[in-house]
């Protein structure tokens, strides 16, 4: 067992086992449980969805300002109301961290610095000060990632001569070519395309005012970059094909770049979801919006307009003591939310045909997507059919979503079944069109494989390739075992790939959520759903290492630092939705009457909260790993209740095959 700070109590005497404050452990996870249940019922949107607020860094509070700025279009109690809440979130020694709990990050600090000092905040202020100090401490501004210098470069804080070159010409780059839009990630292609409009026009509006306490060289901004590496290396063969593009840009044949231009609009354009958003994301969003404003869209028109109020419906507004404040999400997870919320519901005993699952049901039904998107570039000839994370967001379904709606919607004894059983059915036939060369699954494309991409000096914003990951394959698997598909071939060569990605220590890397143990606590389920007994010895190992890893208070955590530094593998705070993780793979693996399982019940009801939830400022999301992390707020209410349903009722039984 572990030992963490700010892990909570000591362990509980084995003398107390299977009692908490003396009443029988069952008794005491059905409270608990009725408790959750009762909560999350309340939660419910009348129109039957579900979505917590998405809690990501004040990056996108900071870019919400500096777009703002930059389209003149400037509000003053909105900017006061975000600015308390950038000022909310800064630590001690001057910094901002990209989460709860975490090391000061440079970009991150520089883009809230400036967003403050465009709500007025004095740079002679204490909080200003230690900010700028701590900036120049690590560096300046010449140490901030790619994205940060490109925002200060719209004001002239930054040159864009000193910035990686994108021409719109990369959208003419045919796909069979490396570096083509679709070699990269959704996320990142939806991104780029508008930077390459950005970057063609280095716009550059007034500076309301100077960053010289940024830089440790007011003088010299940009220091000179260092030897350029051996161009038999990936490093000096991208850093001379970034030189040769900054050439290009004097020799560009202006007719082709006018077409490039055009064509990359027309890209940006024809994606834009019917809500005014891209992609249900916040950053390509604000790049759409600035590429379409330098080509001449006025801030009325209707695709400009409908941008920036999608941008809008973003914000989430709280009182405080202090006044209002205002935080930025950087997405929406609505059918996320919404389809594990109903497993674990589901999974508390609700009944199948209780009238919140069933309207939740029918949302979901709604949000299906039947028309082609960007995956279909590299499956052309697949019909369509799965669900994406947001509310507005046809272009990219995920497989993550597909199947976990897939599995909620078979819990409901819904009035009309052929709707659940069609809608399924296409879920199943897109998710295994969508199966990557290797067996597994990426979670928006398959074999989106390509490394050129990440070697980019422009790519330093964190992942932008979509891989399988262990998370989604297992998601995958369990949904086709519980449609009674669990021994055909493509569902077998995914768990010898999952079989396979396991690590020495027993667990699985998380690709989408902090971290072994989001990994550990999707893949058990699956294997065991699809046929591997609880007593192969992966699964044992797997049930041994969140036995070793077990914090001393009897829950589990794991600190976004477990991405970067193998020592925090395992390792952190215990967490609501953490220990829930651990529990659905110990539960999962034939472990209930287990004392690690044990103790990991007796944790989340002791650590309950009166009115049935839970409370959990750690970041337990990814969005990439390390650099961008998450905090999603209902988390800490469905993956604990799941839990505490499947001990009291046991674990949900795959289909058989037909």
């Amino acid at each position: 067992m572990t030992t963490t700070a700010g892990s909570g109590s000591a362990a509980v005497p084995a003398a107390t086992l299977g009692q908490v404050h003396g009443t029988p452990l069952r008794r005491t996870a059905e409270d608990a449980a009725a408790r959750a249940v009762e909560h999350l019922l309340a939660r419910q949107d009348t129109a039957g969805w579900w979505k917590g607020d998405l809690e990501t860094n004040v990056t996108m509070d900071a870019e919400d300002l500096l777009l703002r700025e930059f389209l003149g279009v400037q509000d003053a109690k909105l900017t006061e109301a975000s600015a308390r809440w950038i000022r909310s979130r800064q630590r001690e020694d001057g910094a901002w961290s990209t989460f709860h709990g975490g090391p000061g990050d440079v970009s991150t600090t520089v883009e809230a610095y400036v967003a403050l000092r465009l709500a007025g905040d004095d740079p002679a202020d204490a909080h200003m000060a230690r900010a700028s100090a701590w900036v120049r401490g690590r560096g300046g501004v010449a140490t901030a990632r790619v994205f940060t210098r490109i925002w200060l470069a719209l004001f002239g804080w930054w040159r864009w001569e000193d910035l990686p070159e994108l021409p719109p010409e990369l959208v003419y780059l045919p796909r069979w070519f490396p570096l083509n839009i679709y070699d990269f990630g959704c996320w990142a292609r939806q991104t780029i395309v508008p930077l390459t409009v950005v970057s063609a026009h280095r716009p550059v509006r007034p500076a309301p005012f100077a960053l010289d306490e940024l830089h440790r060289d007011p003088a010299r901004p940009c220091p000179p970059r260092g030897r350029t590496a051996s161009a038999f290396t990936w490093d000096g063969v991208f850093q001379r094909l970034d030189r040769a593009l900054h050439a290009y840009r004097g020799v560009a044949l202006r007719p082709l770049r006018r077409s490039a231009l055009r064509d990359a609009g027309r890209w940006i354009v024809e994606r834009q979801e019917n809500d005014g958003c891209w992609g249900g994301i916040q950053p390509p969003a604000v790049y759409s919006v600035i590429a379409l404003r330098l080509l001449g869209y006025d801030l009325d028109h209707p695709v400009l307009r409908a941008g920036l109020e999608s941008l809008d419906r973003f914000a989430v507004w709280r009182e405080t003591p202090d006044g209002p404040v205002r935080m930025v999400e950087a997405c929406q997870s609505p059918v996320w939310d919404t389809c594990l919320a109903t497993l674990a519901l589901s999974d508390a005993g609700l009944p199948a045909d209780h009238p919140a699952l069933l309207k939740a049901g029918d949302w979901m039904l709604g949000e299906e997507i039947t028309r082609p998107g960007d995956w279909s570039v590299r499956r052309p000839g697949l019909p369509p059919g799965g669900w994406a994370f947001e509310f507005h967001n046809v272009t990219y379904p995920d497989l993550d979503d597909t199947a976990e709606v897939a599995l909620a919607l078979r819990r409901l004894r819904h009035p009309d079944p052929s709707r659940i059983d069609a809608a399924v059915a296409r879920a199943v036939r897109w998710s295994l069109g969508m199966q990557s060369r290797n067996g597994a699954w990426g979670a928006f494309d398959a074999d989106n494989t390509s490394s050129l991409p990440n070697r980019l000096p422009f790519c330093d914003f964190g992942e932008v390739i979509d891989p399988p990951s262990a998370d989604v394959t297992a998601h995958v698997v369990e949904m086709l075992a519980h449609e009674g598909r669990a021994d055909e071939p493509a569902t077998r060569r995914a768990v010898r790939w999952l079989l396979a990605e396991q690590e020495a220590s027993g667990a699985w890397f998380g690709r989408w959520g902090v971290n072994h143990i989001y990994g550990t606590g999707a893949v058990v389920p699956a294997l065991v759903a699809a046929g591997v007994p609880d007593g192969h010895p992966a699964i044992r190992r797997s049930v041994a290492w969140l036995e070793k890893v077990q914090n001393d208070d009897g829950g589990w955590g794991e600190d976004l630092r477990s991405y970067p530094e193998p020592d925090w593998v395992g390792r952190g705070a215990s967490t609501a939705s953490q220990t829930g993780w651990a529990l659905l793979a110990l539960l999962a693996a034939g472990e209930r009457d287990g004392q690690a399982a044990r103790r990991g019940v007796e944790w989340l009801a002791r650590t309950q909260r009166e009115d049935g939830s839970w409370e959990e400022p750690w970041f337990t999301g990814t969005g990439f790993p390390w650099d961008f992390s998450i905090n999603y707020h209902l988390y800490r209410q469905v993956f604990p209740l799941m839990a505490l349903g499947r001990y009291l009722h046991g674990n949900p039984e795959p289909r058989a095959a037909a």
